[in-house]
């Protein structure tokens, strides 16, 4: 008989444990699916794994995962699958956001054959306006970027052993693990589902946080916003010939414009798109120097459970 591997991150989330245990439990059951829970610890310091190894003592289908340190829900992510031992792998979240009564439907499409399937949301729960105009924003963004529609998009999404096997054969070391699911291709479906809401606590994403994530993940897999930079200095360099043709002008026609504003106005204007220019350089710098260093991307301070055999530094 298949079995599900359920990878669920897991970042101060000490009040959610039991709850999503119990309505997985619950879901899995009813559908006749064999399952095992897989909670990745992301350096919670809220007693989080203290509740995950408790679990784990009464159910040997829960296994747990701790970080020495917070490293980053990508970093749990590629973590769980490490873990995994099913033949499929759903990543889902702690707060029950993402709806466990739809993995069943999930789990049919992987049965007929499909490598991947994607949750796509169909509504964004209760969300400010400025966090659904921001989120808007990066995913219209995402999608130039990979060419794909990634607008309604989440790491809910249910892959193959073999799909999960590729991802970790990947080398790089800062990975977007929502877009990767599109880049590695595959037979892919989708279910759609509307966004719950959270059972306990609140997100753990600021929007500095939420800037900083869509930045680096920008960056990471792709380098449009790198060619940018070439476009800049053409058209920079294409208006900087109209003005000097129109400037030399005037000045052959005795009308020759007097005094230092414009002067000022394009130096302030060349000099902010240098800045920008050698921001975005220098971001991609900062990348590619954190990629040669091939430090891990987590280390593995605890486990419990039924863990197979993992590196407690996992490249």
């Amino acid at each position: 008989m298949s079995m599900l591997s359920v990878v669920i991150p897991s970042y101060n989330e000490r009040d959610n444990i039991k709850e999503t245990i119990s309505v997985l439990a619950d879901v899995l059951s009813k559908a006749d699916i064999e399952y095992e829970l897989i909670f990745v610890s992301d350096g919670s310091d809220d007693g989080t794994f203290d509740v995950i190894r408790d679990a784990a003592a009464k159910d040997g289908r829960i296994k747990g995962l701790e970080f020495s340190r917070n490293f980053g829900k990508e970093a749990g992510i590629f973590a769980g699958l490490s873990a995994a031992g099913g033949d499929a792998v759903i990543v889902m979240d702690c707060d029950l956001q993402h709806p466990p009564e739809v993995i069943p439907e999930m789990w049919k499409e992987w049965q007929n054959g499909a490598m991947v399937v994607e949750g796509i949301k169909t509504d964004r729960g209760k969300e400010s306006v400025l966090h659904r105009l921001f989120a808007g924003l990066f995913y219209k963004l995402m999608s130039a970027l990979i060419g794909m529609d990634m607008s309604a998009s989440s790491d809910f999404k249910l892959l193959d052993k073999r799909v999960a096997e590729v991802l970790l054969e990947l080398p790089e070391r800062n990975t977007f693990f929502r877009a990767l699911s599109f880049w590695v291709g595959f037979e892919t479906k989708k279910v759609y589902y509307e966004v719950a809401d959270r059972k306990h606590g609140k997100s753990k994403w600021s929007y500095r946080g939420l800037v900083s994530y869509a930045i680096r993940n920008a960056t990471s897999f792709s380098t449009l916003p790198l060619q940018a930079v070439t476009y800049i200095g053409t058209i920079t360099i294409i208006l900087s010939v109209i003005l000097g043709i129109q400037t030399l002008a005037r000045y052959l026609s005795g009308n020759a414009a007097t005094g230092f504003t414009t002067v000022i106005l394009l130096i302030l204007l060349v000099g902010g798109l240098l800045m920008v220019s050698l921001g975005i350089i220098g971001h991609y710098l900062a990348r590619i120097y954190e990629e040669v260093k091939g430090r891990p991307r987590y280390i593995i301070s605890k486990t419990v459970g039924d863990v197979p055999e993992i590196k407690f530094i996992r490249r």
